[in-house]
């Protein structure tokens, strides 16, 4: 709020040439800064995430956002079922599988 106050009183004053340019170019400046360390890998985390939904196959070893971890049974246009340890099925949407679980990962732990 301090910042904006500062801002907002460093309006024109007589004697002052082009000062109006000064602030356009500042605040596009700022847009350009927000646009290339937020936005664009925002849409970028988004572009993966949407490829990666598409490529589930049956088989796919995946974690839920829920953290339930399943095999890939059946694929459906936006949802799959997955196999649970114990053979238990659960039908859900592709959105809520948020990665694959690989054995590799198994290891590791």
């Amino acid at each position: 709020m301090k910042h904006l106050g500062i801002l907002l009183m460093a309006g024109p004053e007589a004697g002052q040439e082009g000062s109006g340019i000064q602030t356009l170019i500042m605040f596009g400046a700022i847009f350009l800064v927000f646009y290339l360390f937020m936005i664009r890998p925002q849409m970028k985390r988004q572009k993966e995430q949407r490829q990666f939904r598409e490529s589930l196959v049956k088989g796919n070893k995946v974690v839920t956002i829920g953290g339930i971890h399943g095999k890939i049974v059946e694929v459906q246009e936006n949802t799959v079922i997955i196999e649970t340890e114990g053979g238990n099925r659960l039908k859900m949407e592709k959105s809520a599988i948020s990665k694959e679980f690989s054995s590799e990962e198994m290891e590791k732990k």
